[in-house]
């Protein structure tokens, strides 16, 4: 007899990707498509894919990147810095506060945010979209 697979609901696991909200860690968060399909484990892998992957025990992004993406399935972030001639240097646990912050203004589909810090000067422009 076979064990029936537990249900994931994506509704549970936003609540719980969202405990830990700081609102002051983005600004300027914008909705670009509320309708677009973004699979929630493809992005979670596509924000440990940024600079060249950054999970395990990878705690920044490394090598001074211009920009980065990261891409899996149904998601990509595109990060910039918003100074001219900085570089990218976002930890781990802000890049991951930044995406939850966006995420409590815009649940579902696309956006465009900017992530307080994290760049050798200023801030970072990133957007998620569905490649």
């Amino acid at each position: 007899m076979a064990v029936p697979a537990p249900t994931l609901n994506d509704a549970a696991l936003e609540i719980r990707a969202n405990k830990d909200v700081n609102p002051a860690a983005v600004k300027d968060t914008t909705c670009t498509d509320k309708a677009a399909k973004i699979d929630t484990h493809d992005m979670n892998v596509a924000t440990l894919a940024i600079c060249g992957g950054i999970q395990g025990s990878i705690q920044k992004c490394g090598g001074a990147p211009k920009s980065t993406t990261g891409v899996s399935g149904t998601a990509k972030f595109t990060l910039n810095p918003t100074s001219s001639g900085a570089t990218l240097n976002v930890s781990k646990g802000r890049w991951e506060g930044c995406i939850r912050a966006a995420r409590a203004t815009c649940p579902t589909g696309s956006f465009k945010s900017t992530c307080v810090g994290g760049a050798s000067t200023g801030d970072i422009a990133f957007t998620l979209t569905n490649p």
